[in-house]
């Protein structure tokens, strides 16, 4: 539940601030960049192929990214400091995604299916560095779960890659089945986003190629949805969740991105 304080005095929403937010409107749009379509077009295609496999096989996916998702929350705690600390940077983490997807992809789907937590990891640890250049504590609860909704944006080149703003202005931590369900909601759209991975990576040998160029371009289109999510966390802190959110949306409506509201 948010707690508005209603004699919290916020700055004006100035022309500098509308810029900031519109900004990150834009940095969505980028995030569904050419590469990302590409690469839907492509999976795409061999994703249609998959759909003749027998339903256990698409669950297994489903139930793979859930137990990525949970897997990437639990032991993001546990790899911000020592040497995991030296791994930061929208850069470090694609290159490291690139190197796991080239490797998931050497056996085919057996080797993809392998990797995906693995490549689950290097995302989530992306999106936590986001975070902490937002001012958020990568390593707190509550930030984590903020990873997770990153996650839950949907798949790239959809119909449903928009942000979800429901909870940008709320301080929430998640815990037993509050968590689970959180996961459970998020798996499938992730889900759907490794389904087309693993349709790329599908083929042995030539799959380590397209594994590593899936890879770049998922690591690529999270860490620029995390700049937006945090990025409007952020500004809801400075100015106030009605003018930003809502410019936010104004922006986006005028050039026609996806968007999901409260």
């Amino acid at each position: 539940m948010k707690v508005i304080d209603p004699d919290v005095q916020f700055p004006p929403f100035d022309a500098s601030a509308q810029e900031q937010v519109a900004a990150l409107a834009r940095r969505q749009r980028r995030a569904n960049g050419v590469l990302m379509q590409a690469i839907t077009f492509v999976g795409g295609q061999v994703e249609d192929g998959m759909k003749l496999l027998p339903k256990g096989v698409r669950g297994q996916i489903e139930g793979a990214a859930r137990k990525a998702l949970t897997q990437s929350y639990q032991a993001a705690s546990r790899t911000r400091g020592g040497q995991a600390a030296r791994v930061s940077g929208d850069r470090t983490h694609r290159v490291l995604g690139t190197i796991s997807g080239a490797l998931g992809g050497i056996g085919g789907l057996p080797t993809a299916l392998a990797e995906l937590p693995v490549a689950t990891t290097i995302i989530f640890r992306a999106v936590q560095d986001v975070a902490s250049q937002y001012g958020e504590d990568p390593a707190s609860e509550a930030t984590r779960v903020e990873c997770l909704r990153v996650f839950g944006a949907g798949a790239p080149g959809g119909d449903d890659d928009g942000i979800d703003t429901s909870f940008i202005g709320a301080r929430l931590s998640l815990t037993g089945p509050a968590l689970h369900g959180l996961i459970s909601k998020i798996a499938p759209k992730f889900a759907a986003v490794l389904s087309q991975k693993l349709a790329t990576q599908a083929v042995p040998i030539l799959g380590a190629a397209a594994g590593a160029g899936t890879n770049y371009a998922f690591v690529d289109y999270y860490v620029e949805v995390a700049h937006v999510h945090f990025g409007l966390r952020r500004a809801v802190e400075t100015y106030g969740e009605e003018p930003v959110l809502a410019h936010f949306h104004k922006v986006l409506a005028e050039a026609k991105l996806p968007v999901k509201r409260a």
